[in-house]
C-alpha cells in the first residue's frame, strides 16, 4: 500500500491489519485518506479475509488530520477534502469484513472519526479520545458530529464537539464510544484474537451487518424488510446449511464455517 497506511494479510486466521504509520503522530494525511480508501476497495471483494483490526502506534493512535496542509486550503478545498477523507470512513464502515479499532494513546480529530468508522473500538487504559477541532477555529470534517451523535447520544457528543476536550478510557465506555477497555500490552493482541473469533463466522456475519447498517436510519416497517431480504439470503450461503444441519446433528455451537 501506500507509505503510511499498510495493509498485512494472515490469511491463516482470515483477518487483516490496516497499520497507521505515519511519524511521530500519524496525523492524517491526504494520501493517507487515499490509501485508506486503496485499501477497503481492495479488502471488500477479498472473501477470504473476513475481519480486520485498524491500529497505530503504541502511544498515538492518531493525533487527528495533518494540519500543515489546512493554511493552503480555501473553502472549496476544505470541502473536497472533507469528502474524500467521509468516503473513505464510509468505506471502512461498510466492508464486508467485521472491523475492530485497537486505539492506544491518543486518538484524536481524525483519528479518532477513522475510529469510529469501524464496527467496535478496543482501547487501551491510557487511551485518551477527543474532537478538538473547536480549538483551531474548525468543526469534525470525517464523520465526527454524525457519529459520535449516534453513537454517545447527542448531548455527549455536543459537550465534546463544543468543548474540545478529550476523554478518557472509562469515560468512553461509559458512554458507548469505546467497546472494551485494555492493558496497552494485551491491547493489539486481544483485538487480534477478537478478530480471529469473528473470522471463524459464518456468512451470516457479512448480512447481519448490512442489516444493521442499512436499518439503522429507517422507520421499523423499511428496516425489518430490509433484514427479511438479509434474512432470505443467509438461505443461499453455504454456511446456512453446514449450521442448520450441524444443530440438527450435533446441537448448538458445534459447526465449522467456511464464511461461504
Amino acid at each position: 500500500m501506500g507509505e503510511h497506511v499498510h495493509l498485512e494479510i494472515d490469511n491463516t486466521t482470515g483477518v487483516a491489519t490496516i497499520r497507521l504509520d505515519r511519524p511521530k503522530v500519524n496525523a492524517i494525511s491526504t494520501d493517507m485518506v487515499n490509501d485508506l480508501g486503496i485499501i477497503c476497495a481492495e479488502l471488500e471483494h477479498n472473501v477470504d479475509i473476513r475481519a480486520a483490526v485498524i491500529t497505530g502506534g503504541p502511544k498515538v493512535f492518531a493525533a487527528g488530520a495533518d494540519i500543515e496542509e489546512f493554511p493552503s486550503f480555501d473553502q472549496a478545498a476544505a470541502t473536497q477534502f472533507s469528502t474524500t477523507f467521509n468516503n473513505a470512513l464510509l468505506a471502512i464502515e461498510n466492508l464486508p469484513q467485521i472491523t475492530i479499532a485497537a486505539v492506544s494513546g491518543f486518538c484524536l480529530g481524525g483519528g479518532l472519526e477513522v475510529a469510529l468508522s469501524t464496527d467496535f473500538r478496543m482501547v487501551s487504559t491510557d487511551a485518551r479520545l477527543g474532537v478538538p477541532e473547536i480549538q483551531l477555529g474548525l468543526i469534525p470534517g470525517g464523520g465526527g458530529t454524525q457519529r459520535l451523535a449516534r453513537l454517545a447520544g447527542v448531548t455527549m457528543a455536543k459537550e465534546m464537539v463544543y468543548s474540545g476536550r478529550h476523554v478518557r478510557a472509562d469515560e468512553a465506555l461509559a458512554n458507548r464510544i469505546v467497546s472494551s477497555i485494555h492493558e496497552p500490552d494485551d491491547l493489539f493482541d486481544d483485538a487480534f484474537n477478537k478478530a480471529v473469533e469473528y473470522a471463524r463466522g459464518p456468512a451470516a456475519l457479512r448480512m447481519a451487518k448490512r442489516s444493521i447498517l442499512e436499518g439503522l436510519h429507517l422507520p421499523l416497517a423499511e428496516a425489518v424488510a430490509v433484514e427479511a431480504t438479509k434474512f432470505g439470503e443467509c438461505f443461499a450461503t453455504d454456511d446456512c446449511r453446514t449450521g442448520v444441519q450441524s444443530f440438527m446433528d450435533n446441537g448448538p455451537g458445534k459447526a465449522t464455517f467456511t464464511g461461504r
